[in-house]
């Protein structure tokens, strides 16, 4: 098929590459421009420019997709069959989805309509969803909410991260995709209207959804770990510095006095981790970072910390 893909971060590329390998014809590929990273704002290149550029593939970077003439007059020339979208990062107005002539195809990394948005890995994660999976849909103007074409599901462990989730849902878009394009090539795709019922919503993840409440129960607390690594990171504070806190694990009820209780308090210390008090049950803490150092496994440092100080404040 002729395809025009658009799409950003390495979550993205899974699906261009399989496009590539199955032998479709790439007419361009359509990605953000390239932006300073990191703390020296170094800029550098969405990884899907990397990899077209490598594979020989036509790049594109508007700086944006609406009111565009130029661009839009670009695409029409191309005359796509399809244009596929993955996690680009722009909502497409409406004259750009009526030019290819099969229509636009979105790979969403949830079960729509459930965490319609920005960062549906994220908050999969952080909600503590047991499952969540892929969809493929027919874009419209709105927020992830056209007809659904195919989905899959995808278990989430309740140790798994942020990063090896995304990393499992890219490769099972790809495979949901491939089979989404032979089904329209063979006129068998069939189109699903969206629940509205059912629909919930993952927003942009911010440095400051990091945040740990250590009110909160003990899973909430874990899911919030797993679910903002390995971007943003959850934190907190340790006598007035801030930490990051990487892994952390579920561990059963402890027998300690009720003054080391306190939501934050490190009720326990040892070599495996910090086992710290929530709101609700304990997590004990196995990898960290404070603001300058590299990652830390708490084995590391264990010595650093004393039994009734407490995480938390700023």
């Amino acid at each position: 098929m002729r395809i025009v893909f658009m799409g950003t971060p390495e979550f993205a590329v899974s699906s261009l590459n399989m496009l590539v390998r199955e032998g479709h014809d790439i007419l361009a590929v359509v990605t953000q421009a390239d932006k300073p990273k990191g703390r020296g704002k170094k800029v550098s290149c969405p990884p899907v420019k990397e990899y077209a550029e490598k594979s020989g593939l036509q790049v594109l970077q508007p700086e944006k997709v609406r009111n565009n003439e130029e661009f839009i007059t670009f695409l029409k020339e191309l005359s796509p069959d399809v244009m596929v979208v993955v996690a680009y990062g722009k909502i497409l107005p409406r004259e750009i989805i009526d030019i290819p002539a099969k229509g636009c195809i979105n790979v969403h990394a949830s079960l729509l309509p459930r965490y319609r948005g920005a960062a549906p890995v994220n908050w999969a994660i952080i909600n503590g969803e047991p499952v969540t999976g892929i969809t493929t849909m027919m874009i419209d103007e709105g927020l992830d909410t056209g007809d659904i074409l195919l989905k899959r599901e995808l278990e989430i462990p309740e140790d798994m991260t942020g990063g090896e989730l995304g990393e499992k849902l890219a490769a099972l878009g790809a495979e949901v995709l491939k089979e989404t394009l032979e089904m329209i090539e063979a006129g068998t795709i069939k189109r699903i209207p969206q629940r509205e019922e059912e629909v919930s919503y993952a927003p942009v993840i911010t440095k400051e959804t990091g945040l740990i409440d250590w009110n909160k129960t003990s899973r909430d607390v874990h899911n919030l770990v797993r679910g903002t690594n390995p971007w943003p990171g959850a934190y907190t504070f340790y006598n007035g510095k801030r930490v990051k806190i990487w892994r952390t694990m579920l561990v059963g009820e402890r027998d300690c006095p009720d003054d080391l209780k306190k939501p934050g308090t490190i009720c326990m210390k040892k070599r495996e981790g910090l086992v710290v008090a929530c709101g609700e049950g304990f997590v004990q803490v196995t990898e960290l970072q404070f603001d300058g150092c590299r990652k830390l496994c708490v084995e590391e440092c264990w010595h650093n910390f004393s039994v009734g100080e407490i995480f938390g404040g700023c």
